[in-house]
């Protein structure tokens, strides 16, 4: 079908829930994508993070075909050989105990969230008797994103994501983001988890600090909490470590994972401490197609393949990063480089210029995408090299110059700085 047909039969028989982009892409392989008129793209997106090996991976290829031959899927009424090796391979990565797939991040982060109210009651029925002790409340962290589902919306600090939807899952608060005294302030005994994206993928790449994920640890220890990671983006190798929290020193109770988990297949996964874990037993939570055959055998291959590349990924997101500063010292629009490993953005101060920049890559063939109005993110396969960088780089120098020449978008599309925002910044609550 040409792109005008598939648009055609798209705007008529699917929900329009996305705002796509006027692309009908055919095939790809490595770093590179073609659309129905043979035009090559340089992806670095990689599916917002889930192509982590780029396309077509020689060894995805081999076990996707050597598996779909012998068993795709048997439900979870019965044992097949892939998912206690995976779990074996994610839970000496991660340091945790055992693990739960799943399907997507929006199901493991509401099988998440399950586990965290499960072992809040059990841990005030052990200090006190009782069950309904109210040791309920969640604190998720402005600006971050968990998914679509209605926990996660619930846990997610924006409200545009949330308001069409509400009410939602009671007994929620958001801490504003870094601020140590008012994560402080907000936890008390009553609270059963701290949920907290080591690196916000869709609030604008930003990672969260050290001095905060440390004082997150202790207060949960003390409360009796779980602390509570979301990695489906930034984990599994993005950071060139296979998960974000190993640059600060901290090991939570449960980190949530997916995109690149299986290539582009379906699976996520829960990984938790054992304590985490007491409070779960058989018949209390479940999967139809989370951790089959198919997928695990292809995810076994993803891992194997990523931890070879991960000093690759230290080494290409530093020379990234130190191209993206080089960019923002010369060019005024631009307020922050940041991320870590190859999850970086460049924060610029207007929505329309990077709306426009998006679109112009887009136009040469480059793949990136705007978040948060004003973030251009960056999320390539781990696979890339030094002269892809390079031409990204070029193509954003001359964008950027050429929007910055250009008359100025208005002063009400400008995004507040980020020190009125910190003023500005509210903690909400779910009632």
């Amino acid at each position: 079908m040409t792109f005008a047909a598939t648009a055609k039969a798209e705007a008529s028989l699917l929900l329009q829930t996305y705002d796509r982009h006027p692309v009908l892409f055919t095939h790809g392989k490595g770093v590179h994508l073609w659309d129905d008129k043979g035009k090559r793209y340089l992806d670095f997106l990689s599916g917002i993070g889930v192509n982590s090996l780029g396309h077509a991976h020689p060894a995805v290829l081999k076990a996707m075909q050597r598996q779909s031959r012998r068993m795709i899927h048997i439900s979870n009424l019965y044992y097949h050989e892939y998912q206690s090796q995976l779990a074996k391979v994610l839970t000496q990565a991660s340091g945790l105990d055992r693990a739960f797939f799943c399907n997507s991040g929006t199901e493991a982060w509401e099988g998440a969230l399950k586990i965290a109210r499960a072992y809040g009651q059990t841990k005030a029925a052990g200090t006190n008797g009782s069950a309904k002790s109210g040791k309920t409340r969640i604190l998720a962290l402005d600006g971050s994103f968990h998914g679509r589902t209605f926990g996660s919306l619930s846990t997610t600090g924006q409200a545009k994501y949330r308001d069409p939807f509400e009410p939602l899952v009671p007994s929620v608060s958001f801490v504003a983001f870094n601020d140590v005294e008012d994560l402080e302030r907000q936890f008390d005994p009553t609270v059963c988890a701290l949920c907290v994206e080591t690196i916000q993928g869709e609030g604008g790449i930003r990672p969260v600090s050290k001095e905060f994920l440390v004082r997150a640890r202790q207060l949960t220890q003390q409360h009796g909490a779980l602390l509570v990671l979301d990695e489906i983006q930034c984990g599994l190798g993005r950071t060139g470590h296979f998960f974000a929290y190993q640059h600060y020193g901290v090991k939570p109770d449960l980190v949530t994972v997916a995109k690149p988990l299986a290539a582009g297949l379906p699976l996520g996964a829960i990984l938790l401490t054992s304590e985490a874990a007491s409070c779960i037993h058989p018949g209390m939570h479940g999967t139809t197609f989370g951790g089959g055959p198919l997928t695990c055998s292809v995810a076994l291959e993803v891992m194997r393949v990523t931890k070879s590349r991960l000093g690759h990924v230290r080494e290409l997101g530093q020379y990234f990063r130190k191209q993206l500063e080089d960019l923002a010292k010369k060019h005024s629009s631009i307020r922050e480089a940041r991320g870590l490993g190859l999850m970086l953005a460049l924060n610029l101060d207007e929505p329309a210029k990077a709306k426009a920049i998006a679109q112009q890559l887009l136009q040469e063939g480059i793949l990136i995408n705007r978040t948060h109005e004003t973030v251009l993110r960056f999320l390539p396969p781990f696979i890339i090299e030094k002269k892809h960088v390079d031409q990204v780089i070029r193509a954003l120098d001359a964008a950027l110059g050429a929007t910055e020449s250009a008359p100025s978008a208005s002063n009400s599309q400008i995004e507040p700085s980020r020190s009125t925002q910190s003023k500005s910044r509210r903690t909400r609550s779910q009632k």
